[in-house]
């Protein structure tokens, strides 16, 4: 399975600091890994791509305002592009493309406060929040308590699975 990640960080300001810390290739390896894991969960392809943008809180509430109402900075946004009840195209066409899974936006100034105050390191709070926005893009979501204590355990296997680990209170 081959994954395709674009990582796009131009608006953090200290994004040399970051891309030494998580560079791109980690971000790929990471989803792949992920994405092999929860293949059984997701559509069938010889590939996969998503987005992820690493902002600022200014830009991350401009996000949030405009497609959730909700003006504050939030950590992380996820844009699917996949839609349950869209019609699905032949099959021959999704053997031969790659499946675009989606957008996932992280603002590393909440993350950074997020990591602060849980006591981890700022790259295992991007994971953490990585996997969140790659649950989502997989139409994974929590409405309620026990939706997101399922999803909160899928994200720790989905970090256990690259070396890191995060405690929940």
């Amino acid at each position: 399975m081959q994954v395709e990640v674009s990582v796009q960080d131009v608006f953090f300001q200290d994004a040399q600091d970051l891309n030494s810390t998580i560079g791109a290739e980690t971000w790929e390896t990471w989803f792949q890994q992920w994405l092999e894991a929860l293949y059984p969960h997701i559509p069938p392809a010889p590939s996969y791509e998503l987005t992820l943008r690493l902002t600022d809180d200014a830009e991350i509430q401009a996000l949030n305002a405009q497609y959730r109402h909700q003006n504050l900075p939030t950590d992380v946004l996820a844009f699917a592009a996949l839609e349950v009840d869209c019609p699905q195209p032949p099959v021959e066409l999704l053997a031969s493309l790659p499946v675009y899974l989606g957008d996932i936006v992280i603002s590393v100034a909440t993350a950074q406060r997020q990591a602060q105050q849980q006591g981890h390191s700022l790259p295992t709070e991007l994971a953490w929040l990585a996997a969140h926005g790659l649950l989502h893009l997989l139409g994974w979501d929590h409405p309620d308590e026990a939706s997101l204590t399922g999803m909160l355990n899928q994200q720790e296997k989905l970090l256990m699975m690259i070396g890191l680990s995060i405690k929940q209170d």
